[in-house]
């Protein structure tokens, strides 16, 4: 199992900025991905922004050019670093890692984290 835990989430206002971290615990060696997803309300939860070991990266259309998704290896912590950021940015967070076992994949799912951005 994957253990996720998020930090970094609150209020800002309409162009400013916001680091989101996720640390990882557990069986972190057969992880392969890692990343972001949001789920707004009302709304399907939405990939924004994934890394994978092999150093590729996507992101969302809709957040390119503002966020910037990083890892630090010794720590087991994926960053999001989100600026200029929009009301439609306004979501509950969610980390996300993607676990290799038996040839079968495994996601799991931090506890999600509240970002409001006021206009």
């Amino acid at each position: 199992q994957v253990q996720l835990v998020e930090s970094g989430g609150g209020l800002v206002q309409a162009g400013g900025s916001l680091r989101l971290a996720c640390a990882a615990s557990g069986s972190i060696v057969s992880v392969n991905a890692m990343g972001w997803y949001r789920q707004a309300p009302g709304k399907q939860r939405e990939l924004v922004a994934v890394n994978t070991s092999d150093g590729s990266t996507n992101y969302a259309e809709s957040v390119k050019g503002r966020f910037t998704i990083s890892r630090d290896n010794a720590k087991n912590t994926v960053y999001l670093q989100m600026n200029s950021l929009k009301p439609e940015d306004t979501a509950v967070y969610y980390c996300y890692a993607r676990r290799v076992w038996g040839g079968n994949y495994y996601a799991h799912w931090g506890q999600g984290t509240q970002v409001t951005v006021s206009s």
